[in-house]
């Protein structure tokens, strides 16, 4: 849409109309009204038009409006050039549109507001009571003489006043770590376009106008309108009640919601609403209960408990009080009440002693301090992991960590180091490297130029215009796809963009955890014979089932035999016992009729393919977490490595890092498949569970029947994952990465690991141990007080009718 066009259709319905984006009750369907924008705000469009085209998904107001391209143009945002991206017009969209923050559930409250609870507390306003009427009787007995009386009183108040000053601030500075690591955790970095080139940002400086890209495993970051992209689904069950997944497109259904996560599929969005805006930002600001701990819940239990003995005990001592000063003579200094000999202050003193007596049982068995101390350490403790690498999401994992028998983690980025790169590389069934030193100009450029089209064409990610070195492009994506890219760019001397301005990409089946494949079908724009090209790339022995041929490095097609098959197995399995990664790419090229009928049946071409080549990438483990995992060994921990890798490639790594120890490694069950495992008997995989040290090319359905087997087994489970939600919920603590992480998994997890390594998920573990310790060691502390204290005054109130531990003394 050309720039006149669309900003005659702005202005024709910006001059037309009311209010508000939304169909008038009183007329026709075809109404409908929009808000003229401020004139200070220097756009052609008002957030509130923008804010009910998203919420209402009104399909016909955006066709008034012109489209994606109308909206677009009124938000000056170049679908090719994109927004300014200066700092100047970032402000000005902030000012325009507001931020995309909002005030979540653990707001920074003024200190004020937690003084104000701890003076609500019924053991304070007890001890103030007291403190005023011990000073009123005080000042009374003495003549009203002040100086004289104070000190009982005082030294009530100023116990009161050192309680409330270190409540208030303890749960005004935890209230501030909540926030910091709430906000923290909420801090995302996505992926949008600026001044041309694609940069991260964060989260929170996502503003109206932006193009950002979203793929697999993102959860949408603001509101806004599908630009392009493929096979994109999400799941809005955040903000709806309908669970299904939405099917988001051009024509039908353009609209994505903030919070909806992307299940399946990649696509540019334009934004169009942030922040409170949104409809999610609304939802959230509503705030939300603080959310107690199990052990916080325990230790409560236990106040009570102590709260119905102290008033037992209360009971007690006031009734030897009342009748020791009913029936007693005036002896040894104890006032009780003797007909005349009474006088009229004696009741009154009376009532006072047994009040500070009571105030003395309350203070001594005031459960208060455990509750503060456990809130106070675990607020601490979770500034301390921030230092080492730890962001914890729920105070309850740092509880149950201690607890944990068995972890479960992934490989790639945790027990490797995620720097990967082509190691290896054959065309047929000779390397590329004896090729090309014995005959290079045997090497078929056609072949080569597949193999092209299926690394730039065949990904969500891509190269583009940057500040790196790699001839001129910088590339985003997973580690396995900007190892491919590079090594394209570099190796093979790949342009990225004269392919995909050569190409059309007519359906795209994204790569995911099931399939551990993905494919695209493309058009060459200049091809006059209507043939289309069907790409495959995956897990190599999963493309060689596809395969019925293959190119040999001179370019000549030869059909795939027994022997053959078992000569790429060979190749395969000799590169994944070395601990490379994999990947195959195949071809197949179809007839215009046959890749329409693909596209309708939405599922493109998966047999008697051509394998094009192989390639070995190369992720080199830890060297520290041999370490950790010898640690959690001698600490009586199981480690078991889930991973979606080639069982040869899975057990080098595990026997590198330790997980498989000696005598493990050729131990029956040690190391299994995924497949193997999930069509095991229940009986079977009940008795082989706990034995099993690595499965390998796994799905997320495996991952989470091994974490149910191991929790009916009796195991407290932790998992660390990537992109598998579901499995971070079942267990009993949920590791997401904070690097390679998606943002749906992150918001499912308890405990985020910044830098993604294991060592680190191993001092997570040595935390939530000596957290608990410390607690534990406190109470033990505290009960011996107040048990001690409450025998020696209730022994001695009811022998002698006078408390030895005075209420300034307890407190």
């Amino acid at each position: 849409m050309s720039a006149n066009k669309a900003n005659s259709i702005c202005t024709h319905h910006l001059l037309n109309v009311s209010s508000t984006v939304t169909k008038s009750k009183k007329s026709d369907d075809s109404h409908v009204s929009i808000t003229i924008p401020h004139e200070n705000s220097g756009f052609r469009i008002s957030q509130t038009i923008l804010t009910d085209l998203v919420t209402k998904k009104d399909i016909q107001a955006l066709q008034k409006l012109g489209g994606v391209d109308g909206v677009a143009y009124c938000l000056e945002t170049n679908l090719d050039d994109r927004i300014d991206g200066s700092a100047e017009d970032i402000v000005r969209r902030g000012v325009a549109f507001g931020s995309n923050t909002y005030s979540k559930k653990h707001t920074v409250k003024s200190f004020s507001y937690f003084v104000g609870k701890a003076f609500k507390d019924h053991t304070i306003m007890i001890l103030l009571c007291c403190a005023a009427l011990s000073l009123g009787i005080g000042i009374k007995d003495h003549g009203g003489t002040f100086k004289e009386c104070w000190y009982n009183s005082g030294s009530i108040s100023f116990a009161v006043f050192v309680l409330v000053a270190f409540s208030a601030i303890g749960n005004y500075w935890q209230n501030r770590q909540l926030n910091k690591f709430s906000r923290v955790s909420d801090d995302i970095q996505i992926n949008v376009i600026r001044g041309g080139q694609r940069q991260q940002t964060s989260i929170f400086e996502v503003v109206v106008g932006h193009i950002v890209y979203l793929k697999m495993g993102d959860k949408v970051p603001a509101d806004g309108l599908f630009l392009d992209g493929h096979s994109l689904q999400v799941d809005e069950s955040g903000m709806a009640e309908d669970r299904n997944h939405v099917e988001v497109n051009l024509d039908q259904n353009p609209f994505l919601v903030s919070s909806a996560k992307v299940i399946n599929g990649f696509a540019r969005m334009l934004v169009t609403c942030s922040g409170t805006n949104t409809a999610y930002g609304q939802m959230v600001s509503r705030g939300d209960e603080e959310e107690k701990t199990p052990l916080q819940k325990r230790v409560r239990k236990l106040a009570w408990s102590i709260r119905k003995v102290s008033n037992v005990v209360l009971v007690v001592l006031l009734v030897v009080n009342y009748f020791s000063r009913n029936t007693g003579d005036d002896r040894d200094g104890i006032i009780g009440c003797y007909g005349n000999k009474t006088k009229a202050n004696d009741p009154l003193n009376a009532i006072n002693g047994m009040v500070a007596c009571a105030a003395i049982i309350i203070s001594t068995a005031s459960p208060e301090g455990l509750l503060f101390v456990v809130k106070l350490t675990l607020t601490y403790a979770m500034k301390r992991m921030m230092a080492d690498k730890l962001m914890v999401r729920k105070p309850s994992a740092c509880e149950t960590m201690r607890s944990i028998t068995t972890i479960c983690t992934n490989k790639t980025g945790t027990l490797t180091l995620n720097h990967m790169k082509v190691k290896n590389f054959w065309l047929g069934q000779k390397p590329m490297d004896e090729v090309a030193s014995s005959s290079p100009s045997s090497i078929s450029p056609r072949v080569v130029d597949l193999i092209l089209q299926g690394v730039a064409l065949n990904t969500m990610e891509g190269a583009y215009k940057g500040s790196s070195r790699l001839m001129g492009f910088e590339f985003f994506g997973s580690p396995t796809e900007k190892a491919l890219l590079s090594w394209a760019a570099l190796e093979l001397k790949m342009d990225m963009e004269k392919l995909k301005q050569n190409y059309s990409i007519l359906f795209v089946e994204t790569f995911n955890s099931h399939k551990k494949r993905s494919g695209v079908l493309i058009k060459n724009k200049d091809d006059n014979t209507n043939a289309l090209h069907v790409h495959w790339k995956g897990a190599a022995e999963m493309i060689l089932a596809m395969c019925s041929s293959y190119y040999n490095a001179s370019g000549n097609m030869k059909d795939m035999t027994g022997e053959d098959r078992m000569k790429f197995k060979l190749i395969i399995d000799e590169m994944a016992t070395s601990g490379l990664r994999c990947i195959a790419f195949a071809h197949k090229r179809v007839s215009q009729e046959e890749g329409e009928d693909l596209k309708e049946r939405k599922k493109l071409k998966e047999e008697n393919l051509t394998m094009l080549g192989l390639v070995g990438i190369e992720d080199p483990y830890r060297p520290e977490v041999k370490e950790a995992v010898e640690h959690c060994h001698c600490a009586g921990l199981k480690i078991k490595m889930i991973t979606g890798d080639n069982v040869c490639t899975a057990r080098a790594i595990a026997i590198e890092c330790g997980i498989l120890q000696s005598g493990d490694e050729d131990k029956e069950g040690a190391v299994v498949e995924g497949e193997v495992f999930r069509n095991y008997t229940l009986k079977e995989r009940m008795e082989k569970v706990d034995n099993i040290c690595v499965l390998a090319r796994s799905s997320p359905s495996d991952k989470l029947l091994m974490v149910q087997c191991l929790k009916l087994n009796g195991q407290v489970v932790a998992v660390s994952s990537i992109n598998d939600s579901l499995v971070l919920k079942e267990a009993h603590v949920g590791l997401s990465l904070g690097i390679q992480g998606t943002d749906v998994t992150k918001e499912s997890s308890d405990i985020i690991i910044l830098d993604d390594n294991f060592a680190t998920i191993a001092m997570a573990l040595r935390w939530g141990r000596s957290i608990y310790n410390n607690i534990q060691k406190f109470i033990q502390f505290q009960l011996t007080i107040i048990v001690a204290a409450l025998i020696i005054n209730l022994v001695a109130t009811i022998s002698t009718s006078v408390a030895p531990l005075t209420t300034a003394e307890l407190l």
